[in-house]
C-alpha cells in the first residue's frame, strides 16, 4: 500500500500562495461596484424564481440591472483611461 504523504507538498499551497496579493486586493476593489450590482441583480432574480414577478419586482429586476450596466460602463471608461496615458486624440 503506498502513502500519499510524499506528494502532498505538490498538492497543498504554501501559506504565502494562499493570500491574495497587494494588485489583486487593489483589483478586487475596484471590481467591487460591479461585484455588488451583480449581487443585488441576483438577489432580485432570486426572488421571483417561485412566482410570477409583479410590477414592484420587475422594476426593482430593471433597477438593478441598470447598475449592472452602469458599473460596466464606469469599469470600462476607467480601463479606457489607464490604457490610454496621453489621452484621446
Amino acid at each position: 500500500m503506498k502513502t500519499i504523504a510524499a506528494l502532498q507538498a505538490a498538492v497543498t499551497a504554501t501559506p504565502s500562495e494562499r493570500e491574495p496579493s497587494h494588485a489583486e486586493l487593489d483589483e478586487i476593489e475596484t471590481e467591487s461596484p460591479l461585484i455588488l450590482a451583480q449581487v443585488a441583480l441576483l438577489d432580485a432574480q432570486i426572488m421571483t424564481i417561485d412566482r410570477t414577478p409583479n410590477e414592484l419586482d420587475q422594476q426593482r429586476i430593471r433597477r438593478a440591472h441598470r447598475r449592472v450596466l452602469a458599473a460596466r460602463r464606469d469599469l470600462a471608461n476607467r480601463a479606457a483611461t489607464l490604457a490610454v496615458p496621453g489621452g484621446a486624440a
